[in-house]
């Protein structure tokens, strides 16, 4: 025979050969099995192998190096798109892709389609996420809902340390970098929901609460002792939704709230106390002991010894060199009404005196918002609670949105960014909108623009890094399409370029909590949306947040949640 017809004879005349030293069965059968093939011990690529890919996003930087099974890698571009593994994989093998180097200065995981027991055709539907937004960290508590406290030892840190679910807490961080959290409204140690007075202290260094002071259980009335004179007994009453201050002595400030006073009578407050962490005693300071009392507001711009600020809950503050700030809230005006507020006070601590500043004395006033960008004596922002507040570098004292009145007297979510300067007296409409219940304008994730602007809303979360960035979490209200609920959306604001930027979380709202592996940075884990939460900023400048009401990986409840943030 001539040509390819005499190709079959000498390969088996050559697998003959090969075979004299195994049975006579075997031949056969490696005979039949390999003319069916063709060419025995030649392995087909034509049909039985495939390849493995997919698609990436948010890649910006080099380094990436995926690998599959732990052998096979691949180093993807920055800027890429796609990619694919190179070569073949056999048919009827596993796969299992994962992320071997992270690229520099982000962090990328594969989300879906990472892996299969059985290849059957090619694979391109791997998808990789990168985040170049910044990343959260679920660091402790419990991934679920209404859990109770586990106090332990008063004064003594340990791992099983756990504050119980709750909202609408106060916090500080203190000079040393641990952050303090006072009552709120949730679970003590036995269970079932009440006010707090429960104060503890984080230390993030070494990743453990102390319970330092209050009860451990609920529902406590205040225990004042002598007006300005610090004792081991004295304590605030359970309480909700307080102001809070830390001085640069050291020392943590609590004004107001809804809860309990001297007697046991539950309502809106205005006592002021002090904590000295070194002593670890409180001082009431100044304001009544009982529930519900009105506002003694004095000349407007003078200070007085019977002038101080009518009993409110969820009422913003700031401090600045020397000064207590607080402004608005929920509660009563100079003539016992009930109601929401627009009122500016300044609490000097050193002469002990309270100083009304800006505002009405009356309650449920509308905005006056004057020109975008200009300081008027006429601007005022409307009547509202549970704002959001900070102060800049120079010491400007910043307000944004809350729940209240707008420039039309109507009542709402609003989104106004003000500004108040102490040294002019005036204050000023930054951005934002001065009509209520604004949808957010999101923009693209990761890029600041003069048209992005977070929805309407309260009870969200504010920080201010050392660079003078300022950082916005949550609360309740309006995402990108309407609709009330719950948030979980991370903004962030240039006080020089004016321009906000949505760095993370959804545009919607009741998003649950993608919690992974606790202590273990992965590229998709975000906070659940939630309202009156707490917040710090550590020396690293990272972001803390801790409970609030909301949603943790399953449900929507009271939480205990603590994450940290770790910025761009």
């Amino acid at each position: 025979m001539k040509g390819k017809s005499s190709y079959p004879l000498l390969w088996l005349a050559a697998a003959l050969r090969a075979m004299r030293s195994v049975s006579p069965m075997t031949a056969v059968l490696a005979l039949v099995v390999c003319g069916a093939l063709v060419a025995c011990g030649k392995h087909s690529s034509t049909s039985s192998d495939y390849t493995v890919g997919g698609t990436i996003s948010g890649l910006t930087a080099s380094g990436l190096v995926l690998i599959n099974n732990g052998n096979t890698t691949l180093t993807v571009a920055a800027g890429a798109t796609s990619w694919v593994f190179a070569g073949s994989f056999a048919a009827g093998s596993s796969y299992s892709v994962t992320v071997l180097t992270q690229p520099v200065g982000e962090l990328c995981e594969v989300t879906s389609g990472g892996s299969a027991t059985t290849l059957t055709g090619n694979v391109d539907n791997v998808t990789v996420a990168c985040n170049v937004y910044g990343q959260w960290t679920w660091e402790g508590g419990l991934n679920t809902d209404n859990a109770t406290g586990v106090y332990g030892t008063q004064s003594a840190a340990a791992t099983t340390n756990l504050p119980g679910a709750r909202y609408d807490s106060s916090s500080w961080t203190d000079s040393s970098g641990d952050f303090w959290l006072f009552g709120g409204y949730g679970y003590a140690a036995a269970g079932g929901l009440a006010s707090l007075n429960d104060l503890w202290r984080y230390s993030p260094s070494t990743g453990l609460w102390t319970w330092i002071s209050g009860g451990n259980a609920g529902n406590a009335g205040g225990a004042y002792g002598t007006q300005g004179s610090a004792a081991a007994s004295n304590v605030p009453g359970a309480r909700y939704s307080a102001s809070a201050w830390y001085d640069a002595a050291g020392n943590l400030w609590l004004f107001g709230g809804y809860g309990y006073d001297s007697t046991g009578a539950v309502g809106a407050l205005n006592d002021l106390w002090k904590f000295s962490p070194g002593s670890g005693e409180w001082t009431w300071i100044s304001g009544g002991n009982a529930a519900n009392a009105s506002g003694a507001y004095g000349i407007q711009g003078t200070a007085g010894s019977a002038t101080v600020p009518g009993a409110r809950y969820s009422a913003s503050s700031w401090i600045d060199s020397g000064y207590l700030w607080l402004f608005g809230g929920y509660g009563y005006d100079a003539t016992g009404g009930l109601g929401t507020l627009n009122d500016l006070w300044r609490y000097t601590p050193s002469t002990g005196l309270w100083t009304w500043i800006s505002g009405d004395n009356a309650d449920n006033a509308g905005g006056v918002y004057g020109k975008p960008g200009t300081g008027a004596a006429s601007n005022v922002p409307g009547a509202r609670q549970a704002a959001n507040a900070w102060v800049d570098s120079s010491g400007g004292l910043w307000l944004f949105g809350g729940y209240g009145y707008d420039a039309a007297d109507a009542v709402g979510y609003l989104n106004d960014l003000w500004r108040f300067s102490p040294s002019t007296g005036l204050w000023t409409w930054i951005n934002g909108g001065n009509a209520d219940d604004a949808n957010g304008v999101y923009g693209t994730q990761g890029s600041a623009a003069a048209s992005n602007v977070p929805g309407a809303r309260q009870a969200a979360n504010t920080w201010i890094d050392s660079s003078g960035t300022v950082w916005l979490f949550g609360g309740s209200g309006y995402g990108s399409t309407g609709g009330v609920g719950y948030l979980n959306d991370l903004w962030r604001y240039s006080l020089s370029s004016g321009e906000w930027t949505w760095v993370s979380g959804g545009s919607t709202d009741n998003g649950l909590g993608i919690y992974g592996t606790q202590g273990t940075v992965s590229a998709s884990t975000v906070p659940g949306a939630r309202q009156a939460s707490n917040s710090w900023i550590d020396s690293s400048g990272y972001l803390w947040l801790f409970g609030g009401a909301g949603y943790g990986s399953s449900d929507n409840g009271y939480l205990n949640d603590l994450w940290q943030f770790v910025p761009p």
